[in-house]
């Protein structure tokens, strides 16, 4: 038998390892910018065409490099930057494997053009599926332009699995701002099909937060500083006000490189617990510099997640830190109160303080108290008959409404038949739960049931005469001829929601009333490139959204059935609620953006119903085709039959 195991070729064994590196246009993006970076360059410029799919071009004014330097840097495992084990524990450079350049040029067509200060011309290389085709030396400015062309042009199957344009543009974008945090000191452009999209000139780190997050930021940003022997922190927290009800933008660096780090991100919210809502997210960009010892970085190929020798110091370190920053510049939630104009009319405003009175305060018992010694826990003798008064007022207020009441059953008292109005509507619904009869002018409705079996179905009888009733503005209580059913009007409206935009999207088109005076929306970068992929979507569903120069998006017209005047809110809230939506579940982004929709619209705990809307959102539940749990799989109503009741009260 021959031979069976062999060398695969290197083109192959490039490509495989590629997979590794160079996942999406945003991973070469990524490794690009460091690269630049390692390079000493003070200004850097990517060019995107198509999404990344077509071009990604990195230009620097760094140091540049040799020929032979240009031609080995494509080789896997070419580093200026490990020469022996023990670099590894002192990395401080963004790049270090020499992989990047190898796997860019085993998926794609690579152009590279680069040159020294010392020297007189430059290099230029063209590489294809990991072969020279040709190297010349060329006239070029100081430093490296690198373009990428046709990614993946080898690998139709890679290709195929990449997403729409707009997903990617989202991906190299986030790549580009986690760059651009890290180096405030650089000069960072990104253009995309020759418009420019982000130009951050150097300056400090909050001016680069403001340029990239937005200028809402500029006076709501809070320094974090604290040094210590084992690590520095340093960076911005958002004041509490900037919490979102969505993750935001939440960045960690360490050394300057961004790292994924739920455990250090619980750090951070535990210092703002009790500060901000517990399903809020505040915003913050932290840097931790420390030994590199400390840190193993080697531990991803994207080097986005990290482990660090002693991560519970780290932990600790980083929360006490945000804690002391918002403790510092006096964050900590505060009562403030607005002057009752009344209060302007109160006789202590408005009539002098006259010698009489103050001689009466100043001889007061009430007085001395506070301004005599050893009077703070001198208690006056009080005369008994005194409290006369006040039981006489309480009891004789208590006779006037006997309902308000509470006296227990064994003392002979009976319970009060009077009551509220919320004692009178559940007395009715207790009255007509008494009726064996099915009540006249009933609808009949048919709803899977929430048990173990499915396929069981039960029938609800609601009368059209029974009165709804709205229990803290959160819940309906319903009438059956079985018992009753408490709806949850929220959950209940989501799922109606839901399967509308649900039919919208797969069928007709929801109809679209037009604004009388439609809103501009400024969006920032990222959320541009998102609203871009979302647009078709949305005109779906009713809200017609066009472009409006740079970043910029006009609203000129929404659902017809949605009350207009808050869209703005509504499509910055969707767009928060899209990004961070369920990230684990792998949903499709035509069923985020319907379940964000429906979450966003549906109506509110504390929204008070008339029972003409209490009856159209029951309606339009049981309509619904599966009318007993939302999409996320929560239910909408609870059904109590009358035997349970009955049960509870040992009848």
């Amino acid at each position: 038998m021959p031979d069976i195991i062999q060398l695969l070729p290197d083109n192959i064994a490039n490509q495989i390892a590629a997979g590794e590196v160079i996942q999406r246009p945003a991973s070469a993006v990524k490794e690009l910018l460091e690269n630049a970076v390692d390079a000493g360059a003070t200004e850097i410029r990517l060019l995107i065409q198509d999404a990344g799919k077509s071009l990604i071009q990195v230009i620097d004014n760094g140091k540049g490099m040799s020929e032979t330097d240009a031609r080995m840097c494509f080789e896997r495992h070419a580093t200026s930057k490990i020469h022996q084990i023990e670099d590894l524990f002192r990395i401080r450079t963004m790049g270090f494997r020499g992989e990047a350049l190898a796997s860019i040029a085993a998926v794609a067509q690579v152009e590279l053009k680069t040159k020294r200060a010392e020297d007189t011309t430059g290099t230029y290389i063209e590489v294809e599926n990991s072969l020279v085709k040709r190297q010349e030396p060329v006239a070029a400015n100081t430093g490296t332009s690198i373009a990428m062309k046709n990614l993946f042009f080898n690998i139709p199957a890679r290709r195929n699995f990449l997403k729409t344009n707009a997903s990617e543009m989202r991906h190299i974008v986030d790549e580009f701002i986690r760059v651009a945090l890290s180096f405030p000191e650089i000069f960072f452009s990104l253009s995309a099909n020759g418009q420019e999209m982000f130009h951050l000139e150097k300056g400090t780190l909050k001016q680069r937060i403001v340029q990239v997050l937005g200028n809402q930021y500029n006076a709501r940003l809070v320094t974090v500083q604290e040094k210590t022997d084992y690590l520095n922190i340093y960076g911005f927290t958002g004041k509490p006000e900037t919490a979102k009800k969505t993750r935001g933008d939440q960045y960690f660096f360490v050394n300057n490189r961004f790292i994924r780090s739920p455990y250090l991100n619980h750090a951070v919210m535990s210092a703002y617990q009790e500060m901000i809502a517990p399903d809020s997210f505040p915003l913050y960009v932290l840097f931790i510099d420390l030994d590199p010892a400390q840190v193993d970085i080697n531990v991803h190929p994207t080097k986005q997640e990290i482990k660090f020798e002693d991560e519970k110091i780290v932990y600790a370190f980083v929360q006490a830190a945000v804690k002391h920053a918002l403790a510092q510049f006096s964050v900590t939630p505060t009562l403030e109160f607005d002057l009752d104009p009344n209060i302007q009319q109160l006789d202590a405003i408005n009539k002098p303080f006259t010698e009489d009175k103050q001689e009466a305060a100043t001889t007061s018992p009430l007085f001395k108290n506070f301004s005599q010694k050893h009077q703070a826990h001198f208690i006056q003798p009080t005369n008994k008959s005194e409290l006369k008064h006040w039981r006489d007022f309480y009891e004789g207020e208590n006779n006037k409404n006997p309902a308000s009441r509470i006296q227990h059953p064994e003392a002979g008292d009976q319970p009060s038949a009077a009551g509220s109005q919320g004692e009178k509507k559940f007395e009715s619904l207790l009255d007509q739960l008494r009726k064996e009869e099915q009540p006249t002018g009933s609808i009949t409705l048919h709803s899977p049931l929430t048990t173990h079996n499915p396929q069981a179905r039960l029938e609800l009888v609601i009368s059209e005469q029974a009165p709804l009733s709205q229990l803290h503005n959160l819940y309906i209580v319903v009438p059956t001829n079985r018992g009753f059913i408490l709806v949850h009007q929220q959950l209940a409206h989501e799922r109606i929601l839901y399967e509308r935009f649900i039919a919208a999207a797969t069928d007709k088109a929801m109809a679209t009333q037009r604004s009388l005076f439609p809103v501009t929306l400024q969006l920032s970068a990222q959320d541009a490139v998102l609203m871009n992929e979302l647009m078709s979507d949305l005109n779906q569903l009713g809200y017609l959204i066009e472009p409006f120069g740079n970043q910029a998006f006009v609203i000129q017209g929404t659902p017809a059935d949605l009350e207009q005047g808050n869209e703005k809110m509504i499509i910055e809230n969707l767009l928060e609620q899209f990004k961070h939506f369920s990230s684990d579940l792998k949903f499709s982004k035509r069923e985020k953006l319907i379940r964000s929709l429906a979450w966003q619209q549906a109506i509110k705990p504390g929204t008070s119903l008339s029972d003409k809307e209490m009856r159209r959102l029951i309606d339009d539940l049981f309509q619904c085709r599966q009318p007993n749990v939302t999409a996320g799989g929560n239910p909408t109503y609870i059904e109590f039959k009358r035997d349970y009741l009955e049960q509870l009260f040992k009848r």
